[in-house]
């Protein structure tokens, strides 16, 4: 189960104050693409669920993960997921971009899981499109913050995120940061994933 806080931020102007306040804890930056899949008759969806390949691409030496998602709740952002991962060789996964059938052939646990436990038939994934994602990652006082600037084709999105086994406390912190700082924001309501789907901003 991973659970994070989720804090959305309004606009671009935002998000550039709160890069500049927590520059000094900056870590390390990712440049990530998106891409999602279901079975070719719903079989992830119609149980809340959704397979994702993301690429790291910020050099030469592309990383890939492969990760099975289910069952994602956000309540007053903090967000509670069942999350399944594993890397991916970077060629491979770019083959199952531009041919989501190979992901019936892969041989990944992740995979394997996907397609058995959620009884993927023989027409086999279909790609859903996704999305790309600049993640400026903080080390700010024993947690990793990461801000996010997320690219849809219908618009882009900011947002602060925070995985923990102490959620409430960390959301307390950072809002209580925000706040002393006139940062405006509000509790992300739905997932990227859920945002991407819909074809809106929330």
């Amino acid at each position: 189960m991973e659970v994070e806080v989720k804090l959305r931020l309004p606009d671009s102007a935002t998000h550039q104050k709160v890069l500049s306040l927590f520059s000094s804890y900056h870590k390390k930056t990712h440049h990530q693409r998106n891409t999602f899949f279901d079975g070719a008759a719903g079989e992830l969806s119609s149980r809340r669920a959704v397979l994702r390949l993301r690429f790291y691409e910020n050099s030469e030496n592309v990383k890939c993960m492969v990760c099975l998602k289910a069952k994602a709740v956000i309540i007053d952002g903090v967000s509670r997921v069942e999350e399944d991962e594993e890397e991916l060789d970077p060629k491979i996964g770019y083959e199952c971009v531009s041919n989501p059938r190979k992901l019936m052939e892969v041989d990944s646990r992740v995979l394997k899981r996907a397609r058995e436990e959620f009884h993927v038939g023989e027409e086999g994934f279909i790609g859903l499109g996704g999305f790309k994602n600049v993640r400026n990652v903080f080390e700010w006082y024993g947690v990793e913050l990461e801000v996010d600037e997320t690219m849809y084709d219908f618009g882009t999105s900011y947002e602060i995120e925070c995985e923990s086994l102490e959620p409430e406390k960390v959301k307390a912190m950072v809002e209580a940061f925000l706040k002393d700082n006139g940062i405006d924001y509000s509790y992300s309501e739905v997932s990227k994933f859920a945002t991407f789907r819909a074809g809106k901003l929330p």
